[in-house]
């Protein structure tokens, strides 16, 4: 019988989830799984955060609290609370209701509207990504139609940034070019730029007139601070520049598995 997904080639296997089973299997009892943005406890386990633990028991018990469909852009008090949590309750684009925020299906829903935006209504066409990324930033740019570039970031031979070849990619990026920067706990290295390395990575974007979209997964994780940790983009917006945050709360709350959604297909 003939099959439409006959000529469907396979895809190649996820580098991240194929290490992680690896390790899973490995019976070395002293082994770290260091492959998935997880926060784990010292026997390995994802950590339960109290106060999540709290309001879930809560909300079992609260029928007022129900999980009923929420508004096309989320939750409001979440959107609203985590856009405070992001530019700080005192800043002047939060205090001039200047911040916009909607609820996403995870960081990759945030990347992926964020990409979207910038291409079919803004006209965006070059994105940059740093060497070494988060591989979907490089797949959502693709296939959204972007013009895909690296910009350097890691030295691999001397084992720190490259701040000079960053810096000097960025300088020739041409104008309009939507950048994507990691604000805190760069992923995949943890390392992250200086606050002198942002103020100049800022200062050349601005003259190059290029469009800044963050990702920040692990605010709080890098410095044990979440003002912090937050500081490139409130820089940023200090420096009046516009910009899109794709903010993720799935490592603060101890929350990876809570999608509902199931894509069947039947051959």
């Amino acid at each position: 019988m003939h099959s439409a997904f006959t000529s469907v080639a396979q895809a190649p296997p996820i580098v991240a989830a194929a290490l992680s089973e690896q390790c899973n299997n490995d019976e070395f009892p002293e082994k770290v799984n260091l492959t998935l943005g997880v926060y784990r406890n010292f026997d390995g386990k994802p950590t339960i955060i109290p106060v999540v633990k709290k309001m879930e028991q809560r909300m079992a018990n609260d029928d007022s609290l129900n999980k009923d469909y929420l508004p096309i852009t989320g939750r409001e008090a979440f959107c609203s609370a985590g856009a405070r949590l992001l530019v700080g309750k005192n800043h002047p684009t939060y205090i001039s209701g200047l911040v916009g925020s909607i609820q996403t299906i995870g960081g990759t829903g945030a990347v992926f509207l964020s990409a979207r935006f910038l291409h079919r209504i803004l006209g965006f066409k070059t994105a940059y990504i740093s060497n070494p990324s988060w591989p979907s930033h490089w797949g959502i740019c693709v296939n959204e139609g972007f013009a895909v570039k690296e910009y350097r970031y890691w030295d691999w031979n001397n084992q720190c940034i490259d701040i000079g070849g960053l810096l000097e990619d960025l300088s020739s990026a041409p104008e309009r070019t939507v950048v994507i920067l990691h604000a805190c706990a760069h992923n995949p290295t943890g390392m992250d730029l200086t606050k002198a390395q942002w103020l100049e990575v800022a200062r050349i974007m601005k003259m190059r007139k290029l469009f800044p979209l963050f990702d920040i997964a692990y605010q709080g994780f890098a410095s044990g601070d979440l003002d912090e940790d937050a500081w490139p983009i409130r820089m940023f917006l200090d420096l009046n520049f516009e910009l899109f945050a794709a903010q993720s709360f799935s490592k603060n709350f101890g929350l990876y598995s809570k999608s509902h959604i199931i894509y069947s297909w039947l051959t």
